[in-house]
């Protein structure tokens, strides 16, 4: 009995262009990816969704990684999981400060009142307009509020499957409030502290820098040799890349085993220019090869010189401001008169001078030598870092604890890294821990320290008298505190508001919580937390991952998710790490117009998680045919018909076909499952292209019925149970392809069908590629013979082992028709194929 087919509405032509355009508005109509939030804890899939900083532009680092994220988002709602998928905006922060600042010609001056009318230069011009901190904070919310309207077009045209209902802002109300709420929680547990130390600085943004946001830049230098006076009469000379910051020495310090200078230890020596009695120290970070042996210890020339004030309980003698000049007084100690020439001087000039001086007081022995050596700067800056003396607030993250330390190395161990590898970064950072994370920043546009003090009868803050906010979120500079008005504001006996904001990791490393609304929205918080997944790039390990699990841990005693995805770097095509800074970020508008969304997708989701990807265009003109193919074979398959649910594949090829695409299902389900998107994308294509150049040919004349109607009902069910499956494996990795082929002849989205399940048939699944080897045997002869395909072939001899032969025998029906072969003979051997070709048909 005949089956009745169905006839899909299959177009005419077909193409990958323009399918962004007609399904990304589908997707928002139909809210084909809005979270469900009736869903129990145990049927949601939760994604800590890094928040790209709006700064500027995205760029095709950002494409690349964010579609690792969607493909893993997109396989797990498929497989029957609601996924809390979001996407937050991280506005706040030095970033978008500067961009503030460059884009309309303003600077921040907090002592400014408020001006209401005021509106920014149409064009910026030489003179930079000082403007107060709400009018700055405006300007920020208006043109990060224009970028991320920007961004959300480019994540909706790559085709994020994220809920866009659900955004959120780094310094949107419920982030501050949530961000100032854990803060004061912080502070009352005594995990939040504040105190004057010394502090890396960043000269140009003017604000305090954390240890995780530190790197090293090569830069040249010089070894100065001075001599001091020792106690004898006799020269210790030094070598120093820092003589500019001999006022500040309050030690010279060698190691404790070296024999040279054993007997200085203990006493004192007097220092050149400024003959300052300083004593001579042993600790066993002095390196006895570098230099002369012996160091001077400054405060603070760089965080050596920290530890050894500190450990060595060592005096005090500060000459850099907070704007990198030197200070207007002479430190404890030093004459006035030597130190002048120095005042209100860059340091790059007073280290000019300082040489000078050296010089005329016969101290300089002999000439610099010029060196290249390390020097630390705030990743987003342009000069060195300087260490100041300042107030200010910290989080305890196991850099003073030890036993809060172990904590932290147990919960790396707990969660499950993709690549595992990636686990020894972060293990690294909290062994190498030197300190407490410092959390305050001198900055304008970011969420304020929840805090006001009172004034004592001088009108200095006592800190100790802290006024906490009634309501959250809170500005101190503007609002006041519960029992005050406004006109106590800086005045004697009244209050002070805390002058500085969070850093911008504070914030960040809340993004569960602030996703999850805790505090705001406890019963989404409890379908959502602890999250399933934290996708990031493997550079902020240090600062986001660690720090979003110090928060959790404090505040809830748990990990915050189950397992990260780590992501490569993207390079460009020299295989160079791509950055603003070099020039050389290329942005994703240009190639996603020109090779589309599935193609650059395809490329982003070939690299294997944790590794760095260069740039490739020729990887995504090959997504580009791999969607053009999948359209043009979906086509031709459902061009054939859709039989009834009730035909199966009954014959031997068609039967193989099934049992090695149930193979690559189930491979491809585990490599998602593993957070391997790259493998299950391999597995696919590689069946895909099989499917298409072997089996597709192999059975087409059966399909159109060559063979009789029982033959050509078996070839379209299994042609259609393939297809079905391929589009709902290729639908993370090609999500416009796929949902365009399946509204042919499928109800809903693809987005939301069921993943394929590995089902096992008794098909024998060495007949396929057997008849792949076969017929491309066939192919080559007629290549070879420079004649077409459609070319007969007078006469086929195969010959192999009898188990082969057998096999060979069950499929010897299609492997006729596929290649026009007139006569086929078989014989006992090693295997081989001959194919004689006859004249063209």
């Amino acid at each position: 009995m005949n089956t009745p087919y169905e006839r899909p509405r299959v177009p005419d032509k077909v193409g990958v262009d323009g399918l962004e355009a007609k399904w990304v508005p589908v997707w928002e109509s139909t809210g084909a990816y809005r979270f469900d939030r009736s869903k129990t804890r145990a049927e949601v899939y939760s994604i800590d969704t890094p928040p790209p900083t709006v700064s500027g532009s995205l760029h095709i680092g950002h494409v690349f990684s964010y579609t690792h994220t969607d493909v893993l988002a997109r396989f797990k709602r498929m497989r029957g999981l609601e996924v809390f998928y979001p996407m937050g905006w991280d506005d706040n922060g030095l970033p978008t400060e500067r961009r503030v600042q460059n884009h309309f010609g303003v600077r921040c001056e907090p002592s400014l009142p408020y001006d209401p009318e005021f509106r920014p230069p149409e064009k910026p011009g030489k003179d930079v307009v000082a403007i107060s901190r709400r009018n700055f904070v405006e300007l920020c919310e208006t043109l990060t509020e224009t970028d991320e309207q920007v961004f959300e077009q480019l994540w909706r045209q790559l085709g994020l499957s994220v809920d866009w209902t659900m955004t959120y802002q780094t310094i949107g109300h419920d982030s501050r409030l949530i961000s100032q709420r854990a803060f004061l929680r912080n502070l009352e547990r005594g995990e939040a502290y504040q105190a004057e130390a010394p502090t890396l600085w960043d000269v140009s943004f003017r604000t305090a820098v954390a240890q995780a946001e530190l790197e090293d830049r090569e830069r040249s230098g010089a070894f100065h040799d001075l001599a001091f006076t020792g106690p004898d009469g006799a020269d210790v000379v030094i070598a120093t890349t820092r003589p500019e910051l001999l006022p500040a020495c309050v030690a010279l310090v060698a190691h404790p085993d070296d024999e040279r200078f054993k007997p200085l230890f203990g006493k004192s020596v007097r220092s050149p220019v400024f003959g300052v009695e300083v004593p001579v120290v042993a600790h066993r970070l002095a390196d006895p090869g570098k230099g002369r042996g012996i160091a001077m210890v400054c405060t603070f020339g760089d965080t050596t010189d920290v530890t050894w004030w500190r450990e060595l309980r060592l005096a005090t003698r500060v000459v850099l401001g907070r704007d990198g000049r030197f200070l207007p007084e002479a430190p404890s100690g030093v004459s006035f008169d030597a130190y002048a020439p120095l005042v209100g001087k860059t340091v790059h000039t007073g280290r000019e001078i300082m040489v000078r001086l050296l010089r005329e007081a016969g101290a300089l022995r002999g000439e610099p030598r010029p060196i290249t050596h390390a020097v630390k700067f705030y990743e987003k800056g342009d000069k060195p870092l300087e260490i100041v003396a300042s107030r200010q607030w910290y989080l305890r993250n196991g850099g003073t604890d030890p036993a809060f330390r172990e904590k932290m190395l147990a919960r790396g161990e707990e969660l499950n890294w993709v690549p595992k590898h990636m686990k020894v970064r972060y293990s690294s950072w909290v062994e190498n821990l030197a300190g407490d994370w410092l959390v305050s920043r001198q900055r304008f546009f970011g969420v304020p320290i929840p805090l006001w003090y009172r004034l004592d009868a001088q009108g200095e803050p006592d800190y100790d008298a802290r006024l906490l906010p009634e309501t959250l979120p809170v500005d101190p500079s503007s609002d006041v505190p519960p029992g005050h008005t406004e006109e106590q504001r800086g005045v004697p006996g009244g209050f002070a508001a805390d002058p500085d904001v969070m850093d911008t990791w504070a914030t960040s490393s809340l993004t569960p919580q602030i996703v999850g609304r805790w505090s705001v929205d406890d019963d989404l918080f409890a379908r959502v937390f602890p999250m399933d997944l934290r996708p990031q790039a493997h550079e902020i390990i240090r600062t986001w991952l660690f720090s979003t699990a110090v928060r959790a841990e404090l505040e809830h005693g748990v990990l915050p998710w189950r397992e990260t995805s780590i992501a490569g770097w993207v390079l460009d095509p020299d295989r160079k790490k791509m950055s603003k800074s070099k020039g050389n970020v290329t942005t994703p508008v240009d190639m996603l117009e020109r090779h589309g969304p599935d193609a650059v997708r395809y490329w982003a989701a070939s690299a294997r998680p944790g590794v760095d990807t260069a740039v490739d265009e020729g990887q995504m003109k090959v997504g580009r045919r791999l969607a053009t193919k999948l359209l043009n074979a979906s086509r031709f398959v459902l061009g054939l018909g859709v039989p009834s649910p009730s035909a199966v594949a009954t014959e031997p090829l068609d039967r193989a076909l099934l049992a090695a695409l149930a193979v690559v299902v189930e491979q491809a389900t585990a490599a998602l499952e593993d957070l391997d998107y790259a493998r299950a994308l391999q597995v696919t294509e590689t069946f895909f292209w099989t499917f298409c150049d072997d089996y597709v040919e192999l059975v087409k004349g059966r399909a159109y019925g060559d063979r009789g109607a029982g033959a050509a009902e078996s070839a379209r069910a299994a042609l259609v149970t393939a297809l079905s499956a391929l589009l709902r494996l290729f639908a993370p990795f090609l999500p416009f392809a796929a949902e365009e082929v399946w509204s042919w002849w499928q109800p809903g989205s693809v987005h939301r069908a069921a993943w394929p399940a590995p089902e096992t048939g008794d098909g024998e699944r060495a007949l396929l590629p057997l008849a792949s080897q076969v017929i491309a045997a066939v192919r080559r002869a007629k290549t070879d013979a420079k004649v077409s395909m459609r070319t007969a072939v007078e006469a086929l001899t195969v010959t192999g082992p009898p188990e082969v032969l057998a096999r060979f025998a069950r499929i010897e029906p299609d492997i006729r028709t596929a290649g026009t072969i007139v006569d086929v003979t078989t014989g006992e051997g090693e295997f081989s194929v001959e194919a004689t070709i006859g004249a063209p048909s």
